[in-house]
């Protein structure tokens, strides 16, 4: 439970919810155990009514029937009452939760989201937390419920006979342990069912998703024979599932039969002896009845407390994750864009990899910085720095002469126009997308429009049947690589930055097209400092300093006249691209 406390300060929060959701439930019982006493003075007046040959009792009978509806329905007016008290007090618990786990996900760096798998944070902020609110609503519900109404009716049986009282108990205490083992068997029967059908649906994915590699290697037969295996396995899982959740209810039946033949045969004997009234007997029947679900609710609550307490500890390793960026200036002021590295290293957190190794260089405003080399050279490393996705492990980069960790965080990402290597487009309409960049809620579909025309998407844009309103599928997955690509050149200009971007996200485009977006961007960037990483010599040429990478350091850096003077790497580079 030590794992749970962390809810304790929901119910504080709705705490009015959680006391008027126990005061109902306290009434509900109640009403709901008092119809045993009216069962009782029923049948004791059958009973008078047979012996005494009375035939004029109708209204009598209709008297205790009225009364039964009518302490049926307030229980059930309190029942009701509760569940939208305690209920949707889980429920806010449930949205308080998750918006929390979200927003907590929004601060942490680049590093977290590398070290954990994107189905892992989605299953804490979607399982997890649904497990929390069984706890938070059914879980306390029912026991609150199982409390009051063992207590509630204990008091009415002992009113009537201790011994009868005792003798009815015994098999309750052993239904809840039953139904415990049983929960028990099925939450962990449940969990290889969940993951043999993640594993199905998996599969399922991937078949689907690769459809035209299959089909481009006649592999069907393959993936038929593997799906119908991995079907297979969830089929028996989910059967031996079913057979374990089939002894639940015979075992209930088994124990409620078992008070139910103790109450008859030992209230009997007392009925004879002349020491309870024959309407105790069934009073006592009416009550098991009223303690079963109680009881056997008990293994249940049990078993969403575990899962509960499970699942919460889950969370809290997320919520105990401490960002390593952190933003200490709130203060608003212009950002002119000029960049320093000195003496910079850099090793990647999660793996120890060293990405870069003792950089120093200086891009004064208004600049553009090429920077180019073999895969794996450190080129995005340097981007990742600058955008501070990650902070250097030794050295340290200025912008406009003061250290990027004194900087206002939110106010520098403002101020910087990204274009990343892997573009990410959302499922939504291009004008949205292009909108995303732009801080401006009022932004109209001119600028939207002119900054599709500067990344040189506009006229493709034009042809499709919605226009800027067609929504581009799951990742952009309509769009050519080229048109995803100019697309997110479009946003990231559209909020005009003072720093501009580019992670060689012109390499699906031709070289024509290459050529009038670069040109737009000579327009854009006056006094602008841009940053341009490509495999490219054409999207190098005109920058003002060059950086030619390998294994994390510098071994080329100049002008792309002066590169070219060395007959170096550049050189090279730019011989094979020439020809």
């Amino acid at each position: 439970m030590k794992h749970l406390k962390v809810i304790n300060a929901y119910f504080l929060k709705y705490k009015w919810h959680f006391l008027c959701g126990l005061l109902f439930v306290s009434l509900s019982t109640i009403f709901s155990t008092y119809q045993g006493v009216i069962v009782r003075n029923g049948t004791n007046k059958i009973i008078e009514v047979f012996k005494n040959n009375q035939t004029d009792q109708t209204g009598v009978f209709l008297g205790y029937g009225f009364t039964i509806i009518v302490l049926a329905l307030t229980s059930g007016l309190f029942l009701f009452l509760m569940r939208q008290t305690i209920i949707v007090m889980s429920r806010h618990i449930e949205y308080d939760q998750k918006n929390e786990i979200y927003n907590h996900y929004q601060i942490l760096d680049a590093s977290f989201f590398k070290q954990n798998t994107t189905g892992d944070l989605m299953n804490r902020i979607s399982e997890d937390v649904g497990k929390v609110r069984m706890y938070s609503g059914p879980a306390i519900m029912y026991l609150a419920n199982t409390i009051v109404t063992t207590i509630t009716v204990l008091i009415f049986m002992l009113s009537v006979n201790v011994k009868l009282t005792l003798i009815v108990f015994l098999p309750l205490p052993l239904l809840s342990y039953l139904i415990y083992r049983v929960s028990d068997m099925i939450n962990k029967q449940s969990g290889k069912v969940q993951k043999e059908l993640g594993n199905l649906t998996t599969q399922a994915q991937e078949t689907f998703s690769a459809i035209r590699v299959i089909k481009a290697y006649a592999r069907e037969t393959f993936f038929v024979e593997k799906m119908q295996e991995k079907n297979e396995l969830y089929k028996k899982t989910a059967l031996k599932l079913t057979t374990i959740e089939s002894y639940f209810g015979p075992a209930m039946v088994l124990m409620v039969g078992l008070s139910v033949l103790l109450t008859v045969w030992y209230g009997g004997k007392l009925t004879i002896q002349g020491k309870i009234e024959p309407g105790n007997i069934t009073e006592f029947i009416l009550y098991v009845y009223k303690l079963t679900w109680p009881f056997a609710s008990l293994g249940w609550v049990t078993s969403l407390i575990q899962r509960a307490a499970a699942s919460q500890e889950r969370i809290n390793e997320f919520l105990d994750t401490k960002p390593s960026i952190t933003n200490s200036n709130s203060n608003t002021y212009l950002i002119n864009g000029e960049i320093e590295f000195r003496n910079v290293d850099f090793i990647y957190p999660e793996n120890n990899i060293q990405a870069i190794k003792n950089i120093s260089f200086k891009l004064k405003q208004g600049q553009v910085l090429g920077i180019t080399g073999k895969v794996g050279s450190g080129k995005s490393s340097i981007l990742n720095l600058i955008t501070r996705q990650y902070d250097v492990t030794k050295g340290e980069i200025l912008i406009d002469g003061k250290n990027i960790k004194q900087h206002n965080l939110h106010l520098l990402r403002k101020n910087m126009g990204v274009v990343p290597q892997e573009v990410f487009l959302f499922s939504d309409t291009i004008s949205n997308n292009i909108l995303f960049g732009s801080s401006d809620k009022n932004t109209g579909k001119t600028k939207i429009e002119d900054a599709a025309k500067q990344a040189q998407v506009h006229d493709n844009i034009m042809t499709f049947p919605a226009n800027y309103d067609t929504i581009v599928g799951e990742r952009g997955v309509t769009l050519s690589g080229g048109q995803k690509q100019r697309i997110s050149i479009a946003r990231a200009l559209i909020n005009k930055p003072q720093l501009l971007i580019f992670d060689d996200c012109l390499s699906a485009v031709d070289t024509e097209t290459e050529e009038l977006i670069l040109n737009n961007l000579n327009k854009e960037m006056k006094n602008k400092t841009a940053i341009i990483v490509s495999h490219r010599i054409s999207s190098l040429k005109n920058a003002d300093l060059i950086l030619y990478m390998k294994d994390g350091e510098i071994v080329e850096m100049g002008t792309h006249e002066e590169l070219l003077a060395l007959r170096k790497s550049y050189f090279q580079l730019y011989q094979m691209q020439s020809n």
